[in-house]
C-alpha cells in the first residue's frame, strides 16, 4: 500500500510539474493604446519597478524621472515633465 501511495503522489508532482513548467514566462510588454511616461508618477502612484525597486506603488517622492505610469498614447509628451519610455 505505502508503493501505491508513493507512486501515485511521484505521478501527480510529475502532472503539476509539467503544468507549471508550461505557463508563460515573458512579461508583457504594456497596456494596449497606453506609453510609460517617466517623471510624472506621484509619491506612492507609480505602475511597476524601477533601479530603486521592484514594484508599483513605491515611488519615494513625486516627480522622480525614473518612476513611469501607464497613460493614453500620445499623452505623454503633452504633460510637462514626461518623457516616453
Amino acid at each position: 500500500m505505502k508503493n501505491k501511495n508513493t507512486i501515485i503522489s511521484t505521478a501527480i508532482a510529475g502532472a503539476l510539474l509539467v503544468g507549471i513548467s508550461s505557463l508563460p514566462t515573458t512579461a508583457v510588454a504594456g497596456k494596449p493604446g497606453f506609453e510609460k511616461c517617466q517623471g510624472i508618477a506621484k509619491k506612492g502612484m507609480n505602475d511597476c519597478g524601477t533601479s530603486k525597486h521592484s514594484c508599483a506603488g513605491q515611488a519615494a517622492k513625486d516627480g522622480d524621472a525614473e518612476e513611469w505610469v501607464y497613460v493614453p498614447e500620445g499623452t505623454c509628451k503633452k504633460i510637462v515633465g514626461g518623457k516616453v519610455k
